[in-house]
């Protein structure tokens, strides 16, 4: 498929890096807060298509997986959107609970400053 249809045509032709992954970020449906980043391979992005819940492919454990599987906090996707060059996902979900693994609401609790991190 060209770039040109990639890029402005309307067939999901998702661009996968060397590894088989894509990059996706999820934020809340009612606060518009980032929630987490992850990736997914093609089984993680069509299982989230068919099942409307998030899938991802763990890098480190070189596993799929679902979110929230053994925790219950799935995340629901509302509506996902890919950018126009179609490597990177936008899920817009409905969390079933904290999004992150530490139990914070979302993965982006930290802020970087000068001297360190600090809490948000």
């Amino acid at each position: 498929m060209s770039d040109n249809c990639r890029e402005s045509g309307l067939l999901l032709d998702p661009k996968f890096n060397a590894d088989g992954l894509i990059t996706a970020v999820a934020t809340d449906k009612t606060s518009g807060e980032l929630l987490m980043l992850a990736h997914m391979n093609r089984e993680a992005l069509d299982r989230t298509i068919a099942s409307g819940e998030a899938w991802f492919w763990s890098r480190s454990r070189s596993a799929l997986w679902k979110k929230g599987e053994t925790s219950g906090h799935v995340l629901r996707v509302v509506e996902l959107r890919i950018d126009c060059d179609q490597d990177a996902l936008w899920m817009i979900v409905e969390p079933q609970g904290p999004a992150c693994h530490t139990g914070e609401t979302s993965c982006f609790y930290r802020r970087v400053t000068a001297t360190g991190l600090e809490r948000v």
